[in-house]
């Protein structure tokens, strides 16, 4: 079977579409179509069903592409290495803001200091796990464990969300917030990530087992401008601790609960399945869940 043809498909199955898949690929829309109506034929089975926007794979798709990929993938990566020296490769990745920020540039600076090229994009977890299904990037830290047989998921680790003040607030809200509940804080600004509150409205959830009733005074997209926001006196907000630990210890926040059980949120290393193989990805993957172990 012409490995062209296995190329494309997977191009297509990662992409979702013949359009993304032939601008990967440097071709033509119709040549991609062409080739996989050629691939179809010979394996006499649909592989694609095709919607409104974009394809997705049909059954025998999804088996074909969990065979093919990771060799093709393999034969990638010795095509393009250079056998007779130490080449300087490059790790695409991708991550959400902030935590990328804190935790995984600082944790993979000993490996650019040893000579890995990285480049790095920030945002939300559908547009990072598109790229990876893409090839755009070889590892993305998720927020949330993706759902399909063509990603490889590994827990990173656990952070805690904690609700903080600043200490001026901290005094006019603790300790009735442990003692009123939610019902205290309907007259402190909340300031979040999103419209929809999304860290207040777990941490309610999770710790008050309701729902919020507040609307958020300052919402602004960059975990960073909500901590300075709070760290100002602005009101109160919900902090991973990763990112508020340091001003909690020097006292420029304050934790206005302290729950038996706090709520948490996992993150994840994933990969395409078979690139593990590749040892620049390999390397990054290694060197993070090390690094974690001692978040």
């Amino acid at each position: 079977m012409d490995l062209t043809l296995l190329r494309t498909f997977v191009a297509v199955h990662r992409a979702g579409s013949f359009t993304r898949a032939a601008q990967l690929l440097g071709l033509s829309q119709p040549a991609v179509t062409g080739q996989i109506r050629s691939l179809e034929r010979q394996i006499g089975r649909p592989l694609f069903l095709r919607l409104p926007r974009g394809v997705a794979p049909t059954t025998v798709g999804d088996e074909l592409a969990h065979k093919v990929a990771p060799h093709l993938d393999a034969l990638s990566e010795i095509t393009e290495a250079d056998l007779g020296a130490d080449a300087v490769r490059t790790l695409h990745l991708a991550g959400p803001r902030d935590f990328t920020s804190a935790r995984v540039l600082p944790a993979l600076a000993v490996l650019v200091a040893d000579g890995l090229g990285l480049r790095v994009s920030l945002g939300r977890d559908e547009e990072n796990l598109n790229g990876l299904a893409a090839a755009h990037y070889d590892l993305v830290v998720a927020t949330s464990r993706p759902r399909g047989r063509l990603f490889t998921a590994t827990p990173l680790c656990d952070e805690e969300d904690v609700l903080v003040a600043s200490p001026s607030w901290g005094e006019r809200l603790d300790p009735a917030v442990a003692e009123g509940g939610p019902g205290v804080l309907e007259g402190a600004p909340v300031i979040d990530f999103d419209e929809d509150l999304p860290f207040v409205s777990r941490y309610w959830s999770a710790v008050f087992d309701t729902k919020p009733s507040v609307a958020g005074s300052v919402v602004v997209p960059d975990l960073r401008a909500v901590l300075h926001t709070v760290r100002a006196g602005a009101g109160v907000a919900v902090l991973p601790s990763y990112l508020c630990r340091d001003d909690l210890a020097a006292g420029g926040l304050v934790a206005l609960l302290e729950p038996a059980v706090p709520p948490l949120r996992t993150f994840f290393l994933v990969t395409r399945i078979g690139t593990l193989t590749q040892p620049h990805i390999a390397l990054g993957h290694e060197r993070l869940l090390r690094a974690a172990a001692e978040w």
